[in-house]
């Protein structure tokens, strides 16, 4: 069965929402749908905790944004997609305003906002410490005033379908009856979101596993960046749960086994030398860019100053100074997920974090535009690179990201949706047939195979967390190279026991661990080609930033054996590549 739509966006979180919205606005005869593998509600953005960064205070300016985020970057940002996004962003988050999100207010009335790592201002916008959900919440029920917007809730997309040189749809199973069919359309959007899930220690939720990249890689398109890997600094230990920057943003310091505020001692991005202990730069040492504050917990291990949990090491976040006024204004989240899941409440007790695999710098390639190689496919959010994190993403810019290229690439897509004809039901039907035929042949087989998705994904998460983890080397990723490749040769042989078609949770992981190893593979290989160490990607083999060689994204392209590796300049307009700089006086 084929339905057709102009528009498919696959997600229903943030970005996927805001694109939605704003082809609805831009031209409401548009037919859009929206294919979710979970309610839109439970969609990751839900998650965000700290704020969403976006200038409006006298103090601060877009020049000063920009320059935040490339630096922060560690020069990888592509220059004029970072422009474009600090100018609208200030537009973008007003509009979240009229549309009803409840942003906390300072006491005359003016939105306030928090510090967060790598920003020497101010200017990230916060609703207590639930931004992403009163942001979710906000553009779902936006999306509810359109009547040209139909959701395909808990329908999980497979495979991008091609024919005539551009994208016309996907198909899905719809997970209440396991049934495969085509949603088509004349332009596609990929929203899906990152791939924690491929590490075994992650902030990302359970749906986190990279299903939009690795339909796209698939499909020709290239990964870009995909060696970039952000570890958030503070996760509860066992769980993976974040505990937001915004607790260091309100205040909370990281201390060591013996009590003692360890950062002090680091590298953060060449700090000025300042005697003043009251001076900002020295007191917010804990805001220094997520990389810098991962691998200085790396080197407090390393010097057996951590402390040991039944997790593995940890060190402590503080925020009892702060009071339980302010922390229950500021912080309710914190100290209720603190209560929940650490069992030590943050007013009397110091929090036990460890780095934690958080975000991916690195997509699906666009343009400016959202638009990828592949006529008709588009991407935008996480699960995209346009690219203006570089190689290691601001703390705060990935909501406003969401926003503002969710309405640009939403726009472009409506645009392409105009100019070309409806897809070819016969061509579509015929794929949709093959790839009913592939999820039968390769899960329903007759006969028992001798490999499990739980041993294939533990040893997954194992290679990754090992040698593409916060420091890695050419033998370390070597290695995991080769061991994704032996994974892949020994996922033929995986075996289902359920073989039912409703809510089949086992097919749908199965479905899951072949995206994710498809991501890892491309992870690996971009990793090992890398021979530098900038942003999140450290090579303890190649420690230094090689701008001569590796000034460059790099394009993973799937093969038949291993990824071909390319290589593309980054976009520079107006700043040149300088020292990484934290805390300069401007």
């Amino acid at each position: 069965m084929i339905t057709n739509h102009d528009i498919v966006m696959i997600g229903g979180g943030g970005a996927g929402l805001r694109a939605a919205i704003a082809i609805a606005e831009t031209n409401p005869n548009l037919s859009i749908a929206v294919v979710s593998k979970v309610y839109p509600m439970r969609s990751h953005t839900v998650a965000a905790e700290g704020g969403a960064a976006a200038v409006i205070k006298d103090n601060d300016s877009l020049e000063n944004h920009i320059h935040d985020t490339i630096a922060g970057g560690d020069w990888m940002c592509d220059q004029d997609a970072v422009e474009y996004f600090v100018n609208e962003a200030p537009r973008e988050m007003i509009q979240m305003e009229h549309w009803g999100c409840p942003w906390s207010r300072e006491p005359d009335g003016t939105v306030a906002v928090r510090p967060f790592g790598g920003m020497n201002i101010e200017r990230t916008w916060f609703a207590a410490d639930k931004t992403g959900f009163h942001m979710l919440h906000t553009l779902f029920q936006t999306s509810l005033k359109h009547n040209n917007i139909t959701r395909y809730d808990e329908w999980f997309a497979t495979k991008i379908l091609v024919e005539n040189g551009r994208c016309q749809g996907v198909t899905a199973i719809e997970l209440r009856s396991g049934k495969i069919e085509v949603i088509a359309g004349k332009a596609t959007i990929m929203c899906t979101g990152g791939a924690g899930r491929i590490f075994p220690f992650t902030t990302n939720g359970a749906i986190k596993t990279g299903d939009g990249m690795a339909m796209a890689y698939r499909a020709g398109v290239p990964l870009k960046d995909m060696e970039f890997i952000q570890y958030h600094p503070t996760g509860l230990p066992g769980t993976g749960i974040l505990i937001t920057e915004a607790a260091r943003g309100e205040g909370g310091i990281m201390l060591n086994k013996d009590g003692y505020r360890y950062l002090q001692d680091y590298d953060l991005g060449k700090p000025l030398d300042i005697d003043d202990p009251s001076h900002p730069v020295k007191k917010s040492m804990e805001l220094g860019p997520r990389d810098r504050l991962s691998q200085a917990f790396v080197a407090e291990r390393e010097k057996e100053r951590t402390i040991p949990s039944s997790y593995g090491h940890v060190v402590h976040l503080d925020i009892r100074h702060l009071g339980e006024k302010k922390i229950d204004k500021k912080l309710p989240f914190v100290r209720e997920l603190s209560k929940n899941y650490a069992g030590i409440d943050p007013v009397y007790e110091p929090i036990p974090v460890r780095p934690v695999v958080h975000y991916m710098m690195g997509g699906i390639d666009t343009d400016i535009n959202g638009a990828t190689s592949l006529p008709g496919l588009y991407a935008a959010g996480e699960c995209a690179c346009v690219s203006i994190n570089g190689a290691n993403r601001l703390g705060s810019n990935s909501l406003t990201e969401l926003l503002v290229f969710g309405a640009r690439t939403g726009k472009a897509a409506a645009r392409f949706a105009l100019e070309v004809p409806h897809p070819d039901k016969n061509s579509l039907e015929l794929q949709t047939a093959d790839e009913q035929k592939r999820i039968t042949r390769n899960f329903f087989r007759k006969g028992r195979g001798t490999e499990r998705i739980f041993s294939l994904r533990k040893e997954m998460n194992e290679t990754m967390e090992t040698s593409a983890g916060i420091y890695r080397s050419g033998k370390s990723l070597k290695e995991t190279c080769d061991k994704i490749k032996e994974l892949k040769d020994r996922f033929v042989n995986i075996d289902l026991e359920d073989k039912s078609l409703n809510f089949n949770t086992e097919l749908t992981s199965a479905l899951e661990l072949e995206f994710m190893l498809d991501v890892a593979e491309a992870i690996a290989y971009s990793a090992l080609k890398r021979t530098e160490s900038r942003g999140s990607h450290q090579r303890s083999d190649f420690p230094e930033r090689d701008d001569e060689n590796f000034l460059k994204h790099s394009m993973a392209y799937q093969t038949n054996t291993k990824p071909h590796i390319d290589y593309k300049d980054v976009i520079i307009t107006k700043w040149p590549p300088g020292e990484r700089v934290y805390g300069k006086e401007k």
